[in-house]
């Protein structure tokens, strides 16, 4: 795809239109080392681009991992709370949001993006995308609440929570176990966990579909996704489940 030099600047966040094209009439632009005053000038994005020295990008679509830590919410904008997107401090980032979301006390993977198909499909209740999450309760699991979980939980709501994979990390006055669910129900984990006598006292997710949680990445930062991690969740989606 190829972009006007002025659109092209304006949309990696460099200025309005009219305070970009000020800089091209400025000689501020360089493209490849020679410098571009024509706002009309093509690029394709693969161009060594500069704006006063600084080398400008611009990616279409940005994919980052967030190892988002509790007490931030998962919104774009809160007037009273710290929100995830606070912590993304990248100069272009007007049009991310945080795909699904986390409650205020949940740590873990949080997708943030500005592909909007992508979103649409990986939150879709028809796509049945499987999400993993540490949890501490108190309480203890027992072996027979695998079974429960496999058949569906009442939490409730109209219906039971679709099959669920249940492993039991460890089972006493406090337990350890991972969990695997296809939904994003309202605070259905700890919805689940309430429905067999326990109540959740740390959760953390692993993975959402294809994408696992870098266990390098400290909570509050992030990083931009690899070209493997994005050609996995790019993978056209599976059959959808009736």
């Amino acid at each position: 795809m190829s972009y006007r030099l002025d659109q092209y600047l304006t949309l990696a966040g460099e200025g309005s239109r009219s305070q970009v094209k000020q800089f091209l009439k400025k000689g501020l632009v360089q493209v490849d080392g020679i410098t571009e005053k024509q706002a009309k000038r093509k690029v394709l994005g693969n161009e060594q681009i500069t704006l006063n020295g600084k080398p400008v990008y611009y990616e279409e679509h940005c994919y980052l991992m967030l190892h988002k830590p509790a007490g931030v919410v998962t919104a774009t904008e809160d007037k009273k709370e710290k929100t995830v997107m606070d912590l993304i401090t990248l100069q272009q980032k007007k049009d991310l949001f945080p795909v699904g979301r986390l409650d205020k006390d949940t740590e873990g993977l949080l997708l943030v993006t500005n592909d909007g198909e992508l979103a649409h499909r990986l939150l879709s209740p028809k796509k049945h995308v499987d999400k993993c999450y540490f949890t501490r309760v108190t309480g203890q699991i027992h072996e027979e609440d695998i079974h429960r979980f496999k058949e569906g939980l009442d939490i409730g709501d109209e219906k039971k929570t679709l099959p669920a994979d249940l492993e039991i990390l460890s089972s006493g006055e406090i337990s350890e176990a991972k969990v695997t669910i296809c939904e994003g129900r309202y605070h259905q984990v700890k919805r689940m966990f309430e429905a067999i006598g326990c109540k959740v006292i740390y959760l953390k997710r692993l993975s959402m579909g294809s994408l696992k949680l870098d266990p390098a990445l400290e909570k509050g930062a992030f990083r931009k996704l690899t070209e493997e991690e994005i050609a996995a969740l790019l993978q056209p989606p599976r059959k959808e489940k009736e």
